[in-house]
């Protein structure tokens, strides 16, 4: 059995705060481990979870990312979209398109589609058709 994780737990597994919650949050996991269940994380948490930590708790963008290659990477929580790889790029922290733009990409291209976009960084991937 599969148990998803919400924003609100990965951001107390990455951040630390507030303390008690994240006491819980481990807690959690060990418990479901115990059980022999498996946890994981949706693409849009990641991605929320990204944003959340940079802009409410002051955590660097190569920090954020880097915590969250590492959640993954310790194969404790699984990443049930593209998160987990598009996290192991390097120069992620200042590639252009970012790790937002390229989980959205992901997303399309792995689903068959093409991707439009006015960002011509986006024009760096393929499948992508740059409006102008």
């Amino acid at each position: 059995m599969k148990v998803g994780l919400d924003t609100s737990v990965v951001l107390r597994l990455i951040v630390g705060q507030p303390e008690n919650q994240t006491r819980v949050a481990v807690a959690f996991l060990d418990e479901i481990r115990r059980a022999g269940q498996q946890a994981v994380v949706d693409d849009l948490v990641v991605a929320e979870a990204y944003f959340v930590a940079q802009y409410h708790y002051g955590v660097s963008k190569a920090a954020a990312l880097a915590t969250l290659h590492g959640m993954f990477q310790a194969g404790e929580i699984i990443a049930t979209g593209q998160a987990a790889r598009i996290l192991s790029m390097s120069g992620l922290a200042s590639a252009k398109p970012g790790f937002v733009d390229r989980l959205i990409h992901a997303s399309y291209t792995g689903s068959g589609e093409t991707m439009a976009s006015f960002e011509k960084a986006a024009g760096k991937l393929e499948r992508v058709r740059v409006l102008k």
